[in-house]
């Protein structure tokens, strides 16, 4: 039960609804509870009157393909912008983490296919989309890396679930892949990282840092740094 409720408070920090006092402490207390009524209002005034009917939840299903996205988790569908992030837990995909994203890559590369299918974000969100992003989820594919459960920004420490150079070649296969199939261009506004979101797209967000480190190279600093790496290795992939 405390492992649990230690990865729902560590998803509570990750989008945004920190528990400064104690953390990830695995204890269903006052504060976590407070966190939970939080996200769920939110959730709840973001969605709003949405149709009824909806494509059906998408399976598990890991892709075998290091990077590819098969051809059937990407259903037609007007799609604006491609947002990453990481999990901020460990380097294997949770159902809460599937609930939460389109598409997760693991340690080693593989895909893991989220819960909710793309079409749901086609603006305007539809009931069950993927909430990845504080208002911006319309219009926005979400894709996670499994890793960095226990990091911090500041002095910089990626803990013991650090991102893997495995997950970033496959998330810029990733994102290719999506660009190619949604027409959409890369740039910084069209293909960016949590943490530029605020700064890009002007739409305030709470103390993201997914991403402005990467555990597998140190040199790299920075929320703009690192989302211009990205969208350049993605490019040389299109």
């Amino acid at each position: 039960m405390k492992t649990t409720v230690q990865s729902m408070q560590r998803r509570l920090i990750a989008l945004g609804y920190p528990l400064p006092k104690f953390g990830a402490d695995g204890d269903f207390g006052e504060e976590t509870r407070a966190a939970v009524n939080e996200a769920l209002e939110e959730l709840e005034s973001l969605r709003g009157a949405k149709p009824a009917a909806e494509p059906k939840p998408a399976p598990m299903a890991p892709s075998g393909r290091k990077g590819e996205v098969p051809a059937e988790w990407m259903p037609d569908a007007k799609m604006e912008r491609i947002i990453l992030h990481w999990t901020a837990g460990a380097h294997k995909a949770t159902e809460f983490d599937r609930g939460h994203y389109h598409i997760l890559i693991e340690d080693d590369g593989k895909l893991i296919r989220g819960i909710p299918s793309i079409k749901l974000n086609e603006a305007p969100a539809k009931k069950g989309y993927a909430a990845h992003t504080l208002g911006a989820n319309s219009g926005s594919i979400g894709v996670s890396l499994c890793c960095m459960g226990g990091a911090h920004e500041a002095p910089f420490d990626p803990g013991k679930y650090p991102m893997t150079r495995a997950q970033w070649d496959a998330l810029t296969s990733v994102v290719a892949d999506l660009c190619r199939r949604y027409s959409i261009p890369v740039t910084d506004k069209t293909v960016l990282s949590h943490a530029e979101v605020q700064n890009n797209l002007g739409i305030q967000q709470r103390g993201k840092w997914d991403f402005t480190r990467l555990a597998f190279d140190p040199s790299v600093k920075g929320a703009k740094a690192c989302g211009d790496k990205l969208r350049a290795e993605a490019k040389v992939k299109l």
